[in-house]
């Protein structure tokens, strides 16, 4: 019997991430850890999205009304947990920039993207 897991706990380039698809209240968790912002996120602040690729788990961690936002999305793989309850894991987080502005969307490019490699673990935990 295979269970999936609920929990991940991911670093690298600088940047620390915890992300649970539940917890004791039944909200997802996301903590997100780098040197400039170590920010919680619960509930329908955080975006799940799966596709072909796996579950894509977005926050928004910078916020401007007149220049756009920050967000990051950590891509979540599909892992089995057979025998044990976690298993190691390698992934990518993606920080997006998304331009805008106040007086009418900018010309060109509005979305640059960095790729941040991550490791870790899958876990299944009883909340």
């Amino acid at each position: 019997m295979s269970k999936r897991p609920n929990l991940y706990e991911l670093s690298g380039a600088g940047l620390q991430i915890t992300y649970s698809s539940s917890s004791f209240e039944g909200k997802p968790h996301f903590n997100y850890h780098s040197a400039s912002l170590n920010r919680l996120f619960v509930g329908d602040q955080i975006r799940s999205t799966e596709t072909e690729l796996g579950t894509l788990v977005s926050v928004v961690i910078q916020e401007t009304t007149d220049a756009g936002s920050t967000t990051f999305t950590v891509l979540i793989p599909r892992v089995n947990l057979n025998l044990s309850d976690s298993a190691p894991i390698v992934t990518d987080g993606i920080t997006a920039l998304h331009r805008g502005s106040i007086i009418g969307q900018p010309n060109g490019q509005l979305d640059f993207y960095t790729v941040q490699p991550l490791r870790g673990t899958a876990a299944f935990v009883v909340f």
